[in-house]
């Protein structure tokens, strides 16, 4: 197995939100029927749930920082006002999102 050291940005702790964010974005911008299923969420928490990534998910304790779970509250609770601003509810989706 390749040493992951390699293959990684030198900067990647310091970037890695900023290209979830991005990623997130991308993927409503390109699957509009998406949003209708994170809408459906409602106000629940959402988790990625798994034992391995204590930063994207909750990690084999519970406590990582779910941060995957945290974008996606936060693009579920932008995406009405934005619908409402673009018209169609799909232009200029990554804007919404940047922090």
């Amino acid at each position: 197995m390749a040493d992951r050291s390699k293959l990684m940005r030198r900067d990647w702790e310091r970037v890695k939100g900023d290209v979830m964010r991005r990623a997130v974005a991308a993927k409503f911008r390109t699957h509009a029927d998406i949003d209708a299923i994170l809408l459906a969420t409602g106000d629940e928490e959402i988790v990625e749930d798994t034992t391995s990534d204590h930063y994207r998910g909750r990690g084999r304790t519970g406590t990582g920082k779910n941060m995957l779970g945290r974008i996606l509250m936060r693009t579920r609770s932008r995406l009405p006002a934005e619908a409402g601003a673009s018209g169609d509810g799909h232009a200029r989706r990554a804007s919404v999102i940047r922090p």
